[in-house]
């Protein structure tokens, strides 16, 4: 029956069925036809799978960096990211991915990123002579920064499946978060060099002070997020509720940008955009459910170790078993689907749980980019009006820098490792 489960779950999603119902008509149905397990338990385990304490960050992260576009924020990270780098050649396309990097600090979400960041970048590049389609597919690459560096949606959802700490997992983003931002502003480099992009500004320091100094507000905001969870004050769920706090503090009474309507829109997208994530997270649970009771995940382990027990070769067979993953399924669906498939196979080869969780993330970053799902890289090709196709090519040099990044972090785990065994030891 495992195989008619997969196989209805693939054909309810091609025929475009949302994929947190599809998950639940599978099950019920092989509930039925195997005759041996009520049906009456699907509804305990979507409860039980959603009534996670930590869960509760994911609606408040989404709040949060919903208020920050709302609220002057994006176009403060961008204005400094534009005194540090604007005077190099190709500075615009540079500003594009450190303004990633910032706002990566607060939002947790990529979508989120390429739409608060994306706005406002993408037509002032363009204006520039930025061609159209590299804009966007450089937008939608450096956005998925803002679920490799903390703090992560997808690593929340990995931390809650994986039993794992949510803090831990948190700190393995930084080394690849900007190393990846760094290697992408290497390639922006090289392109503007080779295609001519315009030089911004000359250089001045009075401009870094005042740009710095406008958004100085704004960058209370990591220091209150990840202050707080590094620092053992809060905990991961507890930073989101003052992400959002301070945000709206920042944004109606500092900055004076937003006021109770905008709040409320937001407010109800919020909701909207929870109810599809939970949907999918509680459905997902019954999957679990019903697969562990399978014993998919160790027949899964069992063939995998009848191939190779290398912890090199499992890895790379895992690796590619994710970005196929990952090119059809929506991130919070694939680490919901994999995860507690794999985790059997990772923890009988030793594998630390930790950096498999900055793994699969980084796998899932890859998936938000390459079709036929690509979330991120068809709101960027939304939001820039520009065709999948010529967005998809100009965003593959910087999907590259994505696979290189995931190389290094696979197989030299110090690089993800380094920092959470430095603060919290082993």
């Amino acid at each position: 029956m495992t195989g008619v489960v997969i196989g209805l779950i693939v054909a309810l999603s091609a025929l475009r069925v949302p994929i947190g119902f599809a998950l639940i008509a599978a099950v019920l149905v092989a509930l039925l036809a195997g005759g041996g397990t009520t049906p009456a338990v699907i509804p305990l385990h979507l409860f039980s799978g959603a009534a996670k304490f930590p869960l509760l960050a994911i609606p408040l992260f989404i709040l949060a960096g919903g208020i920050m576009s709302s609220a002057g924020i994006s176009l403060r990270i961008i204005n400094m990211a534009s005194t540090l780098v604007g005077h190099i050649r190709g500075g615009l396309g540079m500003v594009n991915v450190a303004s990633s990097m910032f706002f990566a600090e607060i939002s947790g979400s990529a979508v989120a990123d390429v739409a608060a960041i994306g706005s406002i970048i993408m037509p002032a590049m363009v204006a520039k002579g930025y061609p159209a389609a590299f804009t966007a597919g450089l937008t939608s690459v450096a956005a998925s920064l803002a679920i490799i560096i903390p703090p992560s949606i997808p690593m929340i959802l990995y931390a809650v499946i994986a039993g794992t700490s949510v803090t831990r997992l948190f700190l393995t983003g930084f080394a690849p978060g900007i190393i990846g931002g760094l290697l992408m502003m290497v390639v922006v480099y090289y392109k503007a060099r080779r295609l001519g992009f315009p030089v911004e500004r000359a250089f001045a320091a009075r401009r870094v002070v005042t740009g710095i100094r406008d958004a100085g507000w704004t960058l209370l905001l990591p220091v209150i997020i990840l202050g707080g969870m590094f620092g053992g004050i809060v905990t991961a769920t507890e930073a989101a509720g003052l992400a959002v706090l301070a945000a709206f503090i920042i944004g109606t009474f500092v900055y004076r940008e937003m006021d109770f309507r905008q709040l409320r829109a937001l407010t109800l997208d919020g909701v909207v955009q929870t109810a599809t994530v939970m949907l999918i997270v509680a459905a997902s649970a019954v999957l679990g459910w019903y697969l562990t009771n399978e014993q998919v995940p160790q027949r899964f382990a069992a063939a995998v170790l009848g191939l190779t027990s290398n912890p090199t070769i499992v890895l790379l067979l895992l690796n590619l078993f994710l970005l196929v993953a990952g090119m059809f399924l929506h991130s919070a669906a694939a680490i919901l689907l994999i995860v507690p498939m794999v985790m059997p196979l990772v923890r009988q080869l030793g594998i630390d749980a930790t950096h498999f969780g900055i793994i699969v993330t980084l796998n899932l970053a890859i998936g938000q980019q390459t079709p036929p799902v690509a979330s991120v890289l068809l709101t960027a090709c939304a939001i820039a009006k520009q065709p999948v196709g010529a967005v998809f090519r100009e965003a593959i040099p910087f999907i590259v820098v994505l696979l290189i990044v995931l190389a290094l972090v696979t197989y030299v785990p110090i690089i993800p490792l380094f920092l959470p065994n430095l603060l919290q030891g082993r």
